[in-house]
């Protein structure tokens, strides 16, 4: 029997890869959504998304994702749950290995995101879980009247740590720098939290406890001082990691592993295309990443054509 060769596959479910479905649902283009888990990727986190168009008083991530994901569906998007292990360009049909099987179609759109950085210090790991996390709005309610530190100093380290105040009676900001990464509007609300305490020019050494987190290591980068701060969480912030395993050696990426493409977000191999936060870029927000799909989706649309 001859398997089916889709049109299209776009691997990922978050904004970037619902918005290229929407794109192609809407052309009635034969195409397929392949997603690890639940659409919705990273944003599905986020206490309150603020920058994206439209929502004059913000919505919160999995607001959002809920509604993407909704008119997808609505349009005819086809959504299955895959995990996609390895791929094979080679080909004018693109190949793709999936824990349930195997995928064909004549274009992909990869939009698989990223994931958060770690610090790589002891402790991180074997905390994880029991006072160590990377997601406030999953695990924040856990330290109601309590201390925690949190790591970075980007839009989500400054956000997130703010939504932490909901709960935490104080939590410590940890930044390796002496001003904040993070857009204005949210440095002043930080600056201002008296529940936030800056810890500047300093980074996190080690992560301590028994049976949870009960402290962290200090260390200031300019006067070499070592401190422990006694916590009793700790939520890290330091950048992310692309989600580009399965496609390593064949596509174009840069030193960190973010996919190269060019402004019609096409990859070093035709036919193959990139979106979102998974594409090397300077921006990584929801808006960028809707941007990005639309764009791919186009660039994708002319492909066919040119090769039907």
């Amino acid at each position: 029997m001859t398997q089916k060769v889709y049109d299209c596959i776009i691997v990922g479910g978050g904004p970037a890869g619902l918005t290229a479905g929407i794109y192609m649902a809407r052309a009635r283009v034969d195409v397929v959504l392949l997603e690890k888990v639940m659409p919705g990727g990273q944003i599905m986190t986020s206490d309150l998304v603020e920058n994206y168009p439209g929502f004059p008083k913000g919505i919160s991530g999995a607001e959002l994702s809920f509604a993407m994901s909704q008119q997808a569906s609505n349009m005819g998007l086809v959504v299955e749950s895959a995990q996609v292990t390895g791929v094979d360009f080679s080909g004018a049909v693109k190949v793709l290995l999936t824990d349930t099987g195997k995928y064909l179609a004549k274009t992909v759109i990869i939009a698989s995101g990223a994931q958060p950085g770690k610090l790589g210090v002891p402790g991180e790991n074997i905390y994880y879980g029991k006072g160590v996390s990377f997601c406030a709005t999953c695990d924040a309610p856990f330290f109601r009247n309590k201390v925690v530190a949190a790591v970075g100093g980007g839009d989500t380290a400054v956000q997130e740590s703010i939504f932490l105040t909901r709960f935490a009676e104080k939590v410590y900001l940890i930044h390796r720098r002496n001003t904040l990464r993070a857009t204005k509007v949210l440095q002043e609300r930080a600056l201002s939290n008296k529940r936030i305490e800056m810890v500047w020019d300093s980074v996190v050494t080690q992560i301590q406890g028994e049976e949870g987190v009960s402290s962290v290591g200090v260390k200031n980068l300019k006067t070499g001082e070592e401190k422990n701060l006694p916590v009793d969480g700790v939520f890290v912030w330091v950048g992310t990691v692309p989600n580009t395993d399965f496609v390593k050696g064949a596509v174009k990426t840069n030193e960190r592993g973010f996919i190269v493409a060019d402004s019609n977000m096409r990859t070093s191999v035709p036919g193959v295309f990139a979106a979102g936060d998974v594409r090397d870029t300077p921006l990584r927000q929801v808006s960028t990443a809707v941007g990005d799909a639309a764009i791919a989706a186009f660039s994708a649309g002319h492909y066919l054509e040119e090769h039907s």
